[in-house]
């Protein structure tokens, strides 16, 4: 990209991330929105428990599967055309799932969308890497760091809607209120998402094509016993985590070999290696997401099964989790112009302190006062969020060269994929062994509380080494704009 390009600001790039981060919006919130519906969707398609906890993790399963992949194709072929063509698959893919007619075709769509989300989501990250500069990229990533606090918080209650408003079929419409949205959204992204530079010639045949498939394989060791840990897939496919260490390795050697021969690899080893910043920040996206991606389904259970409330009420009592991040995000995603690091820690002191306080009230409470009683502290976490996931993100990303934009984002995701896997997993796991009777839901709520706390405060001691490493590093974005394109290549 030549330096004019970057120092000239195309007037559309605003009204393009309105596009970009619906589709966003839209995409994560599929992960969540959906276990609201399964009691409707197991009494409709006569569904297995199995079956409908496939419908949940076979999305999450095929989405975290492909993001690097993603990533790699939108640097390589453009990344609007990957991103219409990644929105207008999760938007068909999205109608064949509301008009599902059985387990194993609900099943099947919801593996498709996965993909489709999966290569939509690093469009996103690439895009504003590519459209923003300056102290206009720490916005725009706040906004989309608001994005993904909110969707993740607010997808049980937006389900729980739906399925009261139109009943018995509310389950379809989960899927369906995809479709109007989609379609104006690619409308939309067709205008206002700027035409780069054609891919080069021959581009498609340099694809690392088996350096996606060894990194395939090892994603997929890791998540796939992660995503089943409720069907006990952490005893039954324990053997996965190795093999998949087997794979990772290969996967290195192997892109050090593409390295060598001058071509294209899909990650580029000096991306963690030589990227000041990459692989600590990279870090903390994993650890914090542990945490934060783990809590919202042990709140559930918590609510749900502990104080007998519906789904959409157990989802109303933590949107102030969602307000708090909605506020802080784009604040934060300004503010990490000037204090760097310093946004990132203090957002993790904020998310500990208030999860912290969650562990402590909650057994001291009569049930009625819980709910109430909790509001305050998920606000204070939800602010201190909307200071994490941003301004890590920004930092993060600051010295990857634009033109490896998509999948150093996209690697980035994964991270969080992997991390919200295992915390999910963990989380759930330590609640359940809390709980032995009726009263033992305080219990097992409190203990998996502390487990996220635990998780940030791992994310915060990362974020601690990368500040003392770098006590004064400023965003590149506000250097030169020459500067961006780093020596990967």
């Amino acid at each position: 990209m030549s330096d004019t390009a970057v120092a000239t600001p195309d007037p559309r790039r605003w009204r393009a991330l309105a596009v970009m981060l619906t589709a966003g919006f839209m995409s994560l919130l599929d992960v969540s929105i959906v276990n609201v519906a399964l009691p409707s969707i197991q009494d409709a398609l006569d569904a297995s428990v199995a079956g409908t906890q496939w419908i949940v993790s076979g999305y999450a399963l095929t989405f975290g599967l492909v993001l690097v992949t993603g990533g790699r194709l939108g640097d390589a072929l453009g990344r609007r055309r990957m991103f219409l063509v990644a929105l207008s698959a999760f938007v068909v893919t999205s109608g064949i799932a509301g008009a599902g007619v059985s387990e194993g075709m609900l099943i099947a769509a919801r593996l498709a969308q996965g993909v489709a989300a999966g290569m939509l989501a690093p469009q996103n990250t690439g895009l504003i890497q590519e459209l923003f500069h300056g102290a206009e990229r720490g916005r725009a990533f706040g906004l989309f760091g608001a994005t993904v606090g909110v969707s993740t918080a607010v997808g049980p209650v937006l389900g729980g809607l739906i399925i009261a408003a139109f009943g018995d079929d509310g389950w379809r419409w989960v899927f369906y209120v995809n479709l109007p949205i989609g379609l104006v959204a690619l409308v939309l992204a067709a205008r206002w998402i700027p035409k780069r530079e054609s891919p080069r010639t021959g581009v498609v045949s340099q694809l690392d094509i088996p350096g996606m498939a060894l990194l395939g394989l090892a994603v997929l060791g890791v998540l796939l016993p992660l995503v089943q840990s409720e069907q006990g897939g952490l005893t039954t496919l324990w053997w996965m985590f190795p093999l998949a260490g087997v794979f990772a390795w290969l996967f290195v050697q192997w892109e050090r070999a593409v390295v060598r021969r001058g071509r294209m690899p899909v990650l580029h080893p000096r991306l963690y290696t030589s990227t000041p910043g990459y692989a600590l920040g990279a870090t903390i996206g994993a650890a914090y997401f542990c945490g934060f991606g783990g809590m919202w389904l042990v709140f559930a259970m918590f609510f749900q099964q502990g104080l007998g409330f519906s789904p959409l009420e157990s989802g109303l009592l933590v949107t102030p989790f969602a307000l708090g991040s909605a506020v802080s995000s784009p604040l934060a995603g300004r503010a990490v112009a000037r204090w760097g690091r310093k946004v990132t820690l203090t957002g993790l002191g904020l998310v500990a302190l208030g999860i912290g306080l969650v562990a402590v009230l909650v057994p001291l409470l009569p049930d009625g006062a819980v709910g109430y009683a909790v509001a305050v502290p998920l606000l204070l976490g939800g602010l201190g969020g909307g200071m994490v996931i941003s301004p890590n993100t920004t930092l993060t990303l600051d010295r990857v060269p634009t033109h490896m934009a998509g999948v150093a984002g996209a690697a980035l995701q994964t991270g969080q994929r992997l991390g919200t896997a295992l915390g999910v997993a963990v989380l759930g796991a330590v609640y359940h062994a809390g709980v032995t009777d009726g009263a033992g839901y305080r219990a097992g709520l409190a203990m998996a509380m502390l487990c996220a706390v635990g998780f940030t405060l791992v994310a915060m001691t990362v974020a601690v080494a990368d500040a003392r490493r770098h006590p004064q590093r400023r965003l590149t974005a506000q250097r030169s704009p020459a500067s961006r394109d780093g020596p990967l290549t």
